[in-house]
């Protein structure tokens, strides 16, 4: 079976802003992954064209604006091949952060998490949104008005993490409401001691092997999508 997840992450030359998203497309979904791939690759698409023309951060106008060609897209290309929009459901979160300044954008379930630079505290400014039902979401290519939701943090952050639902278990304590400080110290820490700018190969696949080990998969057997940045 296809991966569902799809994700991206860029930082401008100067290390900032960093964009990362993750798109989680529908397991009941017949293109699902395929939603997820044209939801991140549009979404970024955007962002650097924005990010080529100013420094500041996207207004919540600006980012409705990309959502809405991003469902204009995965309509024409559920027309071309003679499907429905809804056959390409997929969530989004994504996070836009110059360390001082950071905005979420949020469709669906799947988390993002910052570390805040005073306390060292990790934080989740935009919780999963489930649906009415049990194991049911909200997603891009929904027909009623669009669940976009905005969060804007002015705080310093030194660190975030964006992730698919298959990890929330893991990461997220439901009854607080608050993200596993032990658990993103451990997957951000390699990070932060890295001397790679941007992407880190190696760290990338000794974190894959991690979310594909028995230990994890014992507690989730979704698909597992997370990526982390440090900002040093």
């Amino acid at each position: 079976m296809r991966i569902q997840d799809a994700f991206s992450c860029w930082s401008a030359k100067s290390s900032v802003p960093i964009v990362a998203l993750v798109s989680d497309g529908a397991g009941t979904a017949s293109h699902g992954g395929e939603g997820a791939s044209l939801v991140c690759r549009s979404l970024m698409t955007r962002a650097r064209r924005h990010f080529s023309n100013v420094t500041t951060l996207p207004t919540d106008e600006d980012i409705a604006t990309w959502f809405d060609g991003i469902r204009d897209l995965i309509g024409a290309v559920a027309e071309r091949h003679d499907r429905e929009l809804r056959d390409f459901a997929a969530t989004s979160v994504s996070v836009i952060s110059t360390g001082v300044q950071t905005v979420i954008a949020h469709v669906g379930d799947g988390c993002a998490v910052l570390r805040e630079a005073d306390s060292g505290r990790w934080v989740a400014p935009s919780w999963p949104q489930h649906g009415e039902y049990a194991s049911t979401t909200y997603f891009v290519t929904d027909e009623n008005a669009l669940q976009l939701r905005i969060t804007r943090v002015e705080s310093e952050v030194n660190a975030f993490a964006v992730f698919s639902d298959g990890i929330e278990r893991l990461a997220l304590d439901f009854a607080s409401q608050e993200p596993s400080h032990k658990f993103f110290e451990k997957v951000s820490a390699p990070v932060g001691a890295s001397m790679s700018t941007g992407r880190d190969r190696n760290l990338s696949r000794s974190l894959k092997a991690y979310l594909g080990s028995s230990s994890v998969i014992s507690r989730t057997d979704d698909d597992k999508s997370l990526v982390v940045a440090v900002l040093k």
